[in-house]
């Protein structure tokens, strides 16, 4: 038997889906086939897509090639026109065992319905099927998708539809039963995650998930909360925060902007202060924690002020881990139909973003110095902090386990141990 390949693009949740789908095709007998999982985020993106589809059709001719993931669902008549793709399948469609089990047909190459991709808006659930786990030592447990909210640059919404959230209980059965087989570490991911539970009876948001994981998941020795929107932390996750040593102090947060005008024309829902004021009352409330963000440069309309009011939001929010997206057009977006900034001129800020975000990395590598820190070892010499900064040990440490290691010094990149 010869199982699939599978090609992941784009986010944690993607990577966290393909394992969903390993188990599916597995349990339908699906052999020989070439599985590409894309992402839709940014023109990039998709165009990264077409180039990996083409790659992996050389590297196995003859095999029936499946194209699913974000840019499949908004675009399949993109991906169906491609004389390398066998079947275009949707994001509802891929987490579906009935999807796998059609694809096995021994005439699937020749089959006339080349896409399988329904209306997305229309799904009102989560996908039923949970993997239980996903990496070797961390946990990633997936208790949302999709977004009601519509930013002018993303497309996203479109590729995963509205949220809808896990039931908590369905939530909590799922770590514990990750704890009983050995994770340590489990980080909760969704689209948007801090709109968990508005679908829900009663309208429970993320706060009252975390804290009723660590309450009835006693034996789990860490939790993690992905990317989240701090404008729409709640009261419960802010006390979580403080009280809870168990929830990890690092958030990345999604801020996109740190110029008003800009966030409004991005239709965010935060400004520049309510980013600033959060920062300031995590801090105060765990003195430890640490924020990532994502900040995009270039945005259409950006004056060289307004991009100065994100190169200092770095400093004003102590940011420590930047992900910086130099702005792409995407189209059927609002941001697309906008005055576009020149390509250098995008590509420059992006270039200056970055530098400031590696000059707060190193100000956090430095002031590790002399601290101790739990580390959970991800192989025998390399694991992370609390924070989620990697450490990297002289000596081979026990793979799998939480280590206690004062802190010698950093390489410009990573913590030594």
């Amino acid at each position: 038997m010869t199982a699939p390949v599978f090609s992941t693009l784009g986010c944690r949740l993607n990577a966290y889906e393909t394992e969903t789908m390993k188990e599916l095709a597995a349990a339908a007998g699906l052999e020989g086939a070439v599985v590409v999982n894309t992402c839709a985020v940014t023109a990039e993106a998709v165009r990264k897509a077409k180039q990996e589809i083409r790659r992996l059709r050389r590297d196995h001719p003859g095999a029936p090639l499946i194209v699913t993931g974000c840019a499949a669902q908004i675009e399949p008549e993109t991906f169906a026109a491609m004389p390398e793709v066998t079947r275009v399948i949707g994001n509802t469609e891929k987490m579906q065992a009935r999807t796998w089990a059609s694809l096995k047909a021994p005439d699937m190459i020749g089959a006339t319905e080349k896409v399988m991709v329904d209306d997305i808006m229309s799904v009102r659930e989560t996908a039923g099927h949970l993997i239980d786990g996903f990496g070797r030592h961390r946990a990633y447990v997936q208790v949302q998708n999709g977004c009601d909210h519509r930013c002018t640059f993303c497309i996203i919404p479109y590729g995963r539809g509205n949220s809808r959230s896990v039931p908590a209980g369905v939530v909590v059965d799922q770590i514990k039963r990750l704890v009983d087989k050995g994770f340590l570490e489990v980080v909760l991911t969704g689209v948007d995650l801090t709109s968990w539970g508005a679908d829900l009876p009663g309208a429970p948001r993320l706060g009252d998930l975390v804290m009723r994981i660590l309450k009835l998941v006693p034996d789990l020795a860490r939790l993690r909360i992905s990317s989240i929107d701090s404008i729409e932390a709640d009261e419960n996750l802010m006390r979580a925060i403080a009280t809870e040593p168990r929830l990890m102090p690092h958030l990345h947060l999604s801020l996109q902007h740190g110029d008003d005008m800009i966030l409004k024309r991005m239709k965010r829902r935060h400004l520049r202060e309510d980013a600033i004021r959060f920062c300031e009352d995590a801090r105060r409330l765990r003195p430890d924690v640490v924020f990532g963000a994502d900040i995009i440069a270039g945005f259409p309309t950006e004056t060289e002020e307004m991009f100065e009011n994100s190169l200092r939001l770095v400093t004003d929010c102590d940011l420590t881990f930047l992900h910086v997206f130099p702005f792409s057009p995407r189209k059927g977006t609002p941001a697309a139909r906008m005055p576009q900034l020149r390509g250098p001129e995008i590509r420059d800020r992006a270039a200056r973003l970055r530098a400031e975000g590696q000059a707060a990395l190193q100000r956090h590598l430095a002031a590790q110095f002399g601290r101790a820190h739990q580390i959970l070892m991800e192989s025998p010499i390399l694991g992370r902090t609390e924070q989620f900064t990697e450490v990297s040990f002289v000596a081979e440490q026990p793979e799998g386990t939480i280590v206690a290691a004062p802190i010698t010094g950093h390489d410009g990149t990573r913590l030594t141990a």
